[in-house]
């Protein structure tokens, strides 16, 4: 008899995170997969940042943290906010947390009653659904098309919007389509926005320095939207520090308030050592990682190419993060190799088991006729793993 609570037998499982332990299963079984199905940067996290995290070993950091992080982290993000995204915040305003899903999750256990909605832009972050939905809150999905490099348009925004209407969640450069919202279009949003004044927007900006137009732009730089909006990164994606686990965010002072007050509930100060590695990988200037930012473009270019030669495969030019997303629906109704593929999710568990390539399913994104195809990883191995696909679709 299942004594599980109802919220965490209706909770997905976060389809990243399966494909991953599906492909882990796969080599312990002895086959050789391509993963590219996680989010991860493929380099390590520099050195610089490693001394500094030894650094506070052996100055005996081990206590429990303020639950809203070191007073000198606070003050590292507050000057990053001000270099890079021309935001003023000051110490109550920012939180630290065991990385930027807690702090999305902080934000949905605070702002959201049952029955709030959250216009969600597809393809959205795989979790953010399911995030919002155990707040009791309602995830409104907008549909976004290729042509238009999955950006949801003002008049989209404005036909989404009901009297439930809470809050809009987004990320820019996005994850899964690597798509980047531009001044022009985020003012576009944000004059819609200004109609309703009880929509608060959460702008998730973990992708920012892997940007390869440049101008990187953020929805709190509108003066009318800065009370409205949390900013959220971290330092995962572009410090490569994905396991050191700490996300942040920079709010209006009752939202910090009370996502601090949930915190000190839930888990506490995040990692101390982490913490202190991370003072000095804002502090430092963002072209000490410009290295890695380079080499993903490389790769961009590399990927692309190589998916043109695969007929079927319909896909844009993504502006940012390590993602492609290629729409595959010509393949569905076909029958390959004896298998099906009705959707999505079968075209990717046959990349899985017939190419031994790991993918995810759009349909995890909220977008069904994708897959999101990471190419944070040598340009060995995409070669090798779009050689594959290849030969198993033909």
């Amino acid at each position: 008899m299942n004594q599980l609570s109802d919220r965490i037998n209706n909770l997905a499982t976060s389809a990243t995170l399966a494909m991953a332990a599906k492909a882990r299963e796969l080599r312990a079984e002895g086959k050789d997969i391509i993963g590219l199905s996680l989010g991860e940067p493929d380099f390590n996290t520099p050195d610089f940042i490693k001394e500094a995290a030894i650094e506070a070993i052996n100055q005996n950091y081990n206590s429990y943290t303020p639950v809203d992080g070191y007073v000198e982290l606070k003050e590292a993000i507050i000057k990053k906010f001000k270099r890079d995204n021309n935001l003023n915040y000051t110490l109550p305003q920012i939180v630290v947390s065991t990385g930027a899903k807690q702090s999305l999750a902080n934000i949905a256990a605070v702002m959201l009653n049952p029955g709030d909605e959250v216009i969600l832009p597809c393809p959205y972050w795989v979790s953010y659904s399911d995030i919002v939905k155990l707040s009791d809150g309602v995830p409104i999905e907008v549909e976004t098309s290729i042509e238009n490099d999955f950006k949801m348009t003002a008049e989209q925004l404005e036909a989404a919007i009901t009297p439930k209407t809470k809050m809009i969640w987004y990320s820019s450069p996005c994850n899964p389509s690597g798509s980047v919202y531009s001044k022009a279009e985020l003012r576009a949003l944000a004059d819609v926005l200004k109609k309703h004044p009880n929509i608060y927007v959460v702008s998730d900006e973990i992708y920012e320095h892997i940007n390869f137009k440049g101008g990187h732009f953020s929805m709190a730089e509108f003066e009318d939207m800065k009370d409205r909006t949390v900013t959220v990164n971290g330092v995962s994606k572009a410090f490569a520090m994905t396991g050191w686990r700490i996300g942040y965010i920079g709010a209006p002072d009752w939202i910090a308030r009370a996502c601090n007050k949930m915190q000190g509930q839930m888990t506490s100060g995040a990692n101390c050592i982490a913490q202190r590695a991370v003072i000095t990988a804002l502090e430092a200037d963002p072209s000490r990682i410009k290295y890695m930012v380079d080499e993903f473009k490389e790769r961009r270019k590399l990927i692309l190419n190589l998916l043109s030669e695969i007929e079927g495969f319909k896909t844009n030019e993504p502006e940012g993060a390590f993602y492609v997303f290629p729409n595959v629906s010509s393949y569905f109704g076909k029958t390959i190799k004896g298998k099906t593929i009705n959707n999505a999710t079968d075209f990717s568990l046959f990349l899985l088991e017939e190419a031994l390539v790991a993918t995810v399913t759009g349909e995890a994104f909220g977008n069904k006729d994708c897959i999101r195809i990471s190419y944070a990883a040598s340009q060995n191995e995409i070669i090798e793993a779009i050689k594959r696909i290849k030969t198993a679709l033909s």
